[in-house]
């Protein structure tokens, strides 16, 4: 993508950000809607100030704006629950919003025009705020999703979802050495630096857990039987009273449905499950490898596990939802964290795991089998789901 192309992409994506703000009825713009989520309009802002601390603060040493705004959507400033307190009405961030992104737009589109600095070689500012936007316009989708999911409590569907077993179709992925982390291009930190690791014979499931698979789970009794989840996982479904995926209703006949964006709309038999947390993925995970055979051992994959299988095209399906890994979400070997917290990934703390893959929403710079993504073990709210990996040999 040359920088022209780049610049219409985030151009794109500015447009998308302000125009969901502006769908909103003006007390929801600045209203939480989920624990773990900021007000809508916040991610509008935040794309905003990083945009602008970047280009304005850093390259051109001028602070005036974002030293204003940097307590409401700096790193590290206000937390979810404080943010609607601190957010201005609706209106007045959409009008600062279209009028300083007009100027940053005109100020990368005229690079001669800026002081010299790093982050401008290679056009590599305008790429790195096209994919932190986009990250940004996912998030603030997920809380308009989470607004709908609040806001219905059920729906019609013409079609009831049948359950189906676990599919045994998986292919074997030989012990080696492989890959991981990109050389090349603009990435984020946390895919720093590339390096080569070994890994033990495994088998990885080529599709991901589908809606019909995780109804099956559902109807018989998994929820219910504390044999496939573990404390952790306990506590967080009985705490919560969960009994099925976020976004997942039934009607009074029984048909499970799901509650997106446009209201209720019926569960694809092959579609990927998604809307569960860490410890839903790991009760199915026991609840499969319970049943044998081919499905004897079965567990969530270490994210290195899958971004080989992805990079090598052993498996399909992974840009329909996020996917659970197994593993804590920590940098790797010899990571050098950047100087500025705004570029650095701030969760390197132990309490996150790792996520990867796209989802239909994610824009086409952040679909690279090395983006890694993070939550915390109880997001059923990222409409994540997972798939599984067995031994190298079933039986």
């Amino acid at each position: 993508m040359n920088a022209h192309q780049t610049l219409g992409a985030l151009s794109h994506v500015q447009r998308m950000l302000v125009q969901l703000v502006e769908s909103l009825p003006e007390a929801d713009a600045n209203r939480q809607f989920h624990p773990a989520l900021y007000p809508p309009a916040w991610y509008l802002g935040r794309a905003v100030y990083l945009e602008t601390y970047l280009l304005r603060e850093r390259v051109s040493d001028d602070a005036d704006l974002t030293r204003r705004v940097r307590h409401i959507f700096g790193t590290g400033q206000a937390a979810p629950s404080q943010a609607s307190a601190l957010l201005p009405p609706r209106d007045h961030l959409l009008n600062w919003a279209l009028e300083i992104q007009e100027e940053n737009l005109t100020r990368l589109a005229n690079p001669r025009s800026l002081p010299h600095h790093p982050l401008l070689d290679d056009d590599w500012l305008p790429a790195y705020l096209l994919q932190a936007e986009s990250l940004l316009y996912e998030d603030l989708l997920l809380v308009a999703n989470a607004r709908q999911v609040a806001s219905l409590s059920t729906g019609q569907v013409a079609a009831a979802l049948a359950p189906a077993a676990p599919r045994a179709d998986a292919v074997a992925v030989a012990q080696g050495h492989y890959r991981i982390g990109e050389r090349a291009g603009v990435l984020f930190d946390s895919e720093q630096p590339p390096q080569a690791v070994e890994l033990h014979s495994f088998r990885i499931a080529r599709q991901p857990v589908s809606n019909a698979e995780y109804l099956g789970f559902l109807l018989g009794g998994g929820y219910d039987d504390d044999r496939w989840w573990d404390p952790a996982g306990r506590a967080w479904r009985d705490a919560g009273a969960v009994r099925h995926p976020f976004a997942w209703r039934a009607d009074a006949a029984g048909r499970w449905h799901g509650v997106g964006l446009n209201g209720a709309y019926e569960l694809g038999a092959d579609t990927p499950v998604a809307g569960v947390s860490l410890h839903e993925a790991r009760a199915f995970a026991c609840w499969t490898a319970a049943q044998g055979g081919p499905f004897a051992g079965a567990v969530l994959p270490h994210e290195f596990q899958w971004e080989t299988a992805a990079r090598t095209g052993a498996i399909a399906g992974t840009g329909l939802a996020t996917e659970w890994c197994a593993n804590t979400f920590m940098p790797y070997d010899r990571y050098a964290a950047p100087d500025d917290p705004e570029l650095a990934t701030a969760v390197f703390d132990g309490q996150h795991l790792a996520l990867r893959g796209a989802t239909l929403h994610t824009q086409p710079c952040l679909r690279r089998v090395s983006l890694r993504r993070f939550g915390q073990p109880g997001d059923n709210h990222r409409l994540a789901g997972f798939r599984l990996v067995f031994p190298p040999s079933a039986g």
